[in-house]
């Protein structure tokens, strides 16, 4: 009976030392726990700090870079304009040279005329005063005679002095007309030179804007990551904890009650709209690249189009392709200035790299209503309209909806 009981007080403090060293390791396990997750809660919060000193230089250059593109817009408009007076003043010139050559014939030709009149009266003067007297009946007949002669060589030469005079006008006037298209050839050169230099700043700009972009995914990921081990760490101090009150609830009771879970899912569909799509630029019927893989046609383009491509001349109109509310109307690096158009049921419409926007954010549009003007801002090769349409959350290609 004795050495029974010596066993069975054994057996007990056997427990009892178990169960204390079992709470000793466990809580030691949790300030373990704790630990780490203050020390990650330290290196996130410096990587966090990072990550917003790269947000801002990245918002800075994004709005110069939206600023550059700005005025590549403005310098194309120059050019244009440059190009249509250029052709203009060479219209002019031609005919002044039209102008001054037939000024040149008529004072040839006047020359000509008045030199047959003079040697004619010069060869012939004696002659035909001797016949002017002996035809006239009167000397006053005899001098409107000779008065007539007179006036006839003062036409002639106030007729050529006119005919000079003509001439060194035109010339003058061509003179002023090449001096004026060659400040305009300058002019040109140098709104060329200016879009290159832009150009080629808006490109390290760019190159700058993917550093920085780069950059900061590496930083997301390296916070998503320390998110990912504290939620591990706090899920493993919350299975220590939980460990040690099942143990204390053992100690209390003989059996531990059966917990039941339940739990309930639902499942979602997307509605698709059976909205009836219009082409959504009058302009131009032409695809220039399609909707799926391709390769980049410029230094940071998809080469997964998730659209359509439709090049059109620069401030051609963008319609809406059916009614809609605008939940987008802004500027993006990428997609310059874009807007995008709910229409319900789940779809969606994007009009991209616009040179100037119509509509605000809030605003409910009609189908074929003017929304935005054609443009090449952005990562873009030319002015034209990425076209894009959204079912249920995904871009799906636009020719199963529009066609030209």
């Amino acid at each position: 009976m004795r050495k029974k009981k010596i066993a069975v007080l054994a057996a007990a403090a056997a427990l009892t030392l178990g169960t204390v060293f079992s709470s000793y390791a466990t809580s030691k396990a949790i300030e373990d726990a704790k630990k780490k997750v203050s020390s990650m809660e330290e290196e996130k919060k410096k990587v966090e700090s990072t990550l917003k000193e790269l947000e801002g230089k990245k918002s800075d250059t994004a709005a110069y870079v939206k600023e550059l593109d700005r005025n590549l817009s403005a310098l194309a408009g120059e050019l244009t304009k440059l190009e249509g007076d250029i052709s203009q003043k060479e219209e002019q010139i031609e005919e002044a040279k039209v102008e001054l050559e037939t000024a040149k014939i008529t004072e040839n030709r006047q020359y000509e005329d008045m030199k047959l009149r003079i040697q004619y009266m010069y060869e012939n003067g004696q002659t035909g005063l001797l016949e002017s007297m002996m035809q006239s009946e009167s000397i006053a007949e005899l001098l409107n005679r000779a008065e007539y002669a007179s006036q006839i060589t003062s036409y002639d030469r106030k007729m050529l002095e006119e005919y000079r005079k003509t001439r060194q006008e035109v010339a003058l006037k061509e003179e002023a007309l090449k001096t004026e298209h060659q400040e305009l050839l300058t002019l040109q050169d140098s709104t060329k030179a200016k879009q290159s230099s832009v150009k080629t700043l808006m490109a390290s700009k760019e190159a700058e804007l993917a550093s920085y972009e780069t950059k900061i995914a590496s930083a997301q990921g390296e916070i998503d990551q320390y998110n990912a081990d504290i939620k591990a760490q706090e899920e493993h101090m919350a299975r220590v904890e939980a460990e040690i009150r099942r143990k204390e609830e053992e100690a209390r009771k003989a059996e531990e009650a059966k917990k039941n879970q339940s739990s309930a899912g639902g499942d979602s569909t997307v509605k698709k709209g059976n909205t009836n799509f219009i082409w959504p630029c009058p302009a131009s019927g032409r695809i220039s690249s399609a909707f799926g893989d391709r390769s980049s046609p410029t230094e940071g383009a998809s080469t997964n189009h998730k659209g359509i491509d439709i090049p059109a001349p620069s401030g051609s109109s963008i319609v809406a392709a059916a009614d809609g509310k605008v939940v987008i109307s802004t500027y993006s690096y990428s997609a310059g200035n874009y807007i995008m158009i709910d229409h319900g049921g789940g779809l969606t419409t994007v009009y991209m790299h616009c040179s100037q926007l119509l509509v605000k954010e809030g605003e409910t549009v009609k189908q074929g209503q003017t929304i935005a003007k054609v443009g090449s801002t952005g990562y873009s090769t030319g002015p034209h309209l990425h076209f894009g349409v959204r079912s249920g959350g995904s871009y799906v290609n636009p020719s199963g909806y529009v066609s030209p």
